[in-house]
């Protein structure tokens, strides 16, 4: 009988494996089928935890699939000027800039709103 904490969690070979379907998580199929899109809004919002009191930008919400997150997220860093990545579907970018990525959003056709204080 197998415990629920006895499982692959990495292997040299394939890297990161998906707890639920453990397959790699780049060819993970249990994420994809269960993504939600939530209420149709993105949010933006700024965030400081876990990162030694620097802040970024996150963006949730996005429907889009991982290539599509990976192409928005190089446009939103070359237009605030600073540095990226995509993680887990969210998009995060260093530094604060909020308004610009509303704006930006907006202008793409996105039903973005601010969310945090």
């Amino acid at each position: 009988m197998k415990d629920k904490n006895d499982r692959l969690v990495y292997s040299t070979e394939q890297g990161r494996i998906c707890p639920g379907c453990e397959n790699p998580v780049d060819q993970c199929t249990c994420r994809k089928q269960t993504s939600s899109i939530g209420d149709g809004n993105v949010r933006v919002s700024r965030e400081t935890k876990g990162r030694k009191g620097k802040g970024v930008t996150l963006i949730k919400g996005l429907a889009m699939d991982a290539v599509t997150l990976g192409s928005m997220c190089k446009k939103l860093k070359a237009m605030c000027g600073a540095g990226g990545t995509v993680k887990e579907g969210v998009i995060e970018i260093q530094g604060d800039h909020i308004e610009r990525i509303l704006d930006y959003l907006k202008k793409q056709g996105v039903k973005a709103k601010r969310a945090g204080g």
